[in-house]
């Protein structure tokens, strides 16, 4: 495990166990989002799923020496708890005080509330990192993609998700503080243009594509979906309800899984996964 303290110049550690930067920086995220993810991640089919394809991806390239993995923009540690489940050593890194405070009542050992930059994380320290539905919240992804470079040890891993197709771009991106939509090509350049060496790459939620431009794309092209209307409760798209779709949708998402472990990439799918490797 880590020592946050000798790994870092800005951070300090408060009463309630939390580690919080001296310094704050604004993010592209909404404020109310946080406590939104925290009310649906336990029963939600996606973010369950996600963590079983970033588990399956991270068991076949693991951090070198079972190093630690700091889950960078990390939200309510959803992904770093699941991740310390399996026996992994997590690190979250959470900007949003509420996001690192549920994260700390999720039970999470260690908790940052930062951003890379106010972190102030020395160069070479990090043994691997993990952006889980993060770049797409940064302006300049080259730029914050070299910069962790620099923090990554030789031979660090980054793992990565990202929403996948500029095609369906919707008022939900809008209003979750997207700048881009990504595909597969698309994240290899931008990693490979920061240094890294994409090691595996695979789109997954195959079912997922038509259903977001059908029912959320297409009306926000045509303007029947506005971004001031885009529901902050979105509980309904995240739970299964039974019946012959959910059987259907269990298959798929299971035989991803099954792909997954085999090594096997996938190319087409809702969001992007993607291993790389400080070379």
């Amino acid at each position: 495990m880590v020592d946050i303290g000798t790994i870092s110049s800005g951070l300090t550690l408060g009463e309630n166990g939390i580690w919080y930067s001296n310094d704050v920086e604004d993010v592209s995220y909404p404020s109310e989002g946080s406590d939104n993810c925290y009310e649906i991640e336990e029963n939600s089919f996606w973010f369950k799923h996600r963590n079983d394809c970033i588990a399956s991806v991270i068991n076949a390239y693991p951090p070198e020496k079972n190093g630690t993995i700091f889950d960078i923009g990390g939200g309510n540690g959803y992904v770093s708890f699941g991740l310390e489940g399996l026996g992994y050593n997590v690190v979250l890194v959470e900007p949003g005080k509420v996001g690192a405070s549920n994260a700390k009542n999720r039970g999470l050992a260690n908790v940052v509330c930062a951003t890379t930059r106010t972190a102030k994380f020395y160069q070479q320290s990090l043994p691997a990192i993990g952006l889980f539905d993060v770049l797409e919240h940064i302006e300049d992804d080259l730029g914050f993609l070299i910069s962790l470079r620099g923090m990554l040890k030789n031979n660090g891993h980054l793992y990565v998700t990202v929403p996948s197709y500029s095609a369906l771009w919707a008022a939900e991106d809008v209003w979750a503080g997207h700048f881009r939509r990504y595909d597969l090509m698309s994240m290899r350049r931008v990693l490979q243009l920061a240094g890294f060496q994409v090691e595996f790459s695979t789109y997954i939620f195959r079912f997922l594509p038509i259903p977001i431009f059908l029912f959320r794309s297409l009306p926000y092209k045509l303007g029947i979906s506005k971004v001031e209307r885009v529901s902050k409760n979105t509980s309904g798209d995240h739970t299964l309800k039974g019946g012959v779709v959910t059987t259907v949708l269990n298959v798929i998402l299971k035989s991803e899984i099954k792909n997954l472990n085999k090594g096997i990439s996938m190319s087409f799918g809702g969001s992007c996964l993607i291993v790389a490797k400080k070379t």
